[in-house]
């Protein structure tokens, strides 16, 4: 069971990071210092479907986390 747990936690760091690395450059803190014009812009399409994965993988990395941490003591 915890090789099970520990491996979809694995797996979920890995889509995280895949989900954080295609996600657009300047629609980060660098955009806070200069990065692009002033205007709020909401998201779109594709962007809020990134943004949205990135949420769901990163509460259930979170989950895993906490959750072998608690059995593996």
């Amino acid at each position: 069971m915890i090789s099970i747990l520990k491996i979809l936690q694995i797996a979920s760091a890995l889509v995280l990071v895949l989900v954080i690395l295609v996600q657009n450059r300047g629609s980060g803190l660098s955009a806070t210092f200069g990065g692009e014009g002033g205007f709020y812009a909401t998201k779109r399409g594709a962007e809020k479907i990134l943004a949205t994965t990135t949420i769901v993988v990163v509460v259930a990395f979170l989950i895993l986390s906490f959750i072998v941490s608690v059995i593996h003591s």
